[in-house]
């Protein structure tokens, strides 16, 4: 089977760092993948390393024709059966079949990471959604239930073996190191962990991620005199060393529609700390697989932290227990099989078969 895979994504972030891993999980099954993205040679080159033609297109604004018409041309050249799009740019700027395309019919599966305005949607013919609150959302807009899955993002990769030097970062060896991962962006919350981590005297926190508010985290780190103990890493492609490194990671996010690095942090068998947004509060069970706090509390997130370094038998118990729902939810076996089982779903119902709706 041949699938278009198709994302307009900013130069980093979770959706984007997601869609790698998947084309890359599913080229290994044997489909012929193809995929498109805006400019980005650390992408491309990921994608290229793997076996994946990779086409490049600017995908702009309203007066970006080119992007359309060029997807034209793409999808005739490779006939795919399935062109998934990720996010709403990428599904306004694909093309919905039609006989002058001079290519067979294919189906548009829009995989949706968030609650996303459905007039970009308007030539979908079915979703993915990687939440269940997600797929409600999308039954709720009028989406029948049998064009739209609920399929988990699986949280294990491969990107490279070992641990990371705390030296590098003047971190000593025996300091409970704490590990956040993600966009440097107001909803990520970071502030809120720089401030709990100035009531633990004893911890250190490496940040790693880059965005626009690296600025005012700066400047939060130097007024609470933190600049020894927290460290903004930047972007960084190595997660399994980072993790592999800390003691603990910590999720603090006001708003996630699903949230890949608590389901990361279980795979990686690390304790993790977590808020009750949106996304890790429809997986996460407090004080069984993870410690979870109320958004924005700054001094329940400081005694969270307290209380891992303080019992690191009940922090291991909770990460034990969170590895075995990565293995039983969010392994990449099991997500890589439920995309295949959709788009075998999709094939047959483009060949006159029935469509049969996801058990809720």
């Amino acid at each position: 089977m041949k699938v278009l895979q198709v994302l307009a994504g900013a130069q980093e972030g979770g959706a984007e760092t997601a869609f790698v891993d998947t084309c890359l999980a599913l080229a290994k099954t044997g489909l012929l993948i193809e995929a498109v993205i805006r400019p980005h040679e650390a992408r491309r080159a990921r994608l290229s390393a793997a076996g994946i033609k990779v086409h490049v297109l600017p995908f702009g604004g309203t007066l970006d024709l080119w992007t359309p018409y060029r997807m034209r041309s793409i999808i005739h050249d490779f006939q795919p059966v399935i062109v998934q799009t990720w996010m709403s740019r990428a599904s306004d700027k694909t093309p919905a079949w039609s006989s002058s395309l001079r290519a067979p019919r294919y189906a548009l599966l829009a995989r949706l990471g968030g609650y996303y305005n459905l007039k970009y949607y308007r030539h979908t013919d079915y979703f993915l959604a990687n939440t269940p609150d997600i797929r409600q959302y999308l039954l709720d807009k009028g989406i029948p239930p049998e064009k739209v899955r609920h399929i988990n993002n699986f949280a294990d990769f491969d990107d490279g073996p070992g641990v990371v030097s705390r030296s590098d970062f003047d971190t000593p060896e025996d300091a409970p190191l704490l590990l956040a991962l993600g966009r440097l962006h107001v909803n990520k919350a970071f502030d809120v962990l720089i401030k709990a981590v100035a009531q633990v005297p004893d911890a250190y926190l490496w940040i790693a991620g880059e965005g626009p508010e690296r600025g005012a985290l700066e400047s939060l780190i130097s007024s609470l005199k933190l600049r020894k103990r927290v460290k903004l890493l930047g972007w960084r492609d190595d997660r399994g060393p980072l993790f592999r490194t800390a003691d603990i990671c910590v999720f603090p996010s006001r708003f996630e529609a699903f949230g890949n690095v608590f389901a990361q942090a279980w795979a990686q068998k690390i304790p993790l700390i977590t808020t009750d947004s949106t996304g890790p509060k429809q997986f996460v069970r407090d004080r069984e697989d993870a410690l979870l706090t109320p958004i924005d509390d700054v001094g329940a997130m400081a005694a969270c932290i307290r209380r891992f370094i303080d019992d690191r038998e009940f922090a291991q118990a909770l990460a034990a227990r969170g590895y075995q729902r990565f293995k039983e939810e969010f392994s990449r076996e099991k997500t890589v099989q439920a995309y295949l089982d959709y788009y075998s779903c999709i094939e047959q119902h483009l060949s006159g078969g029935s469509l049969r709706a996801e058990q809720a």
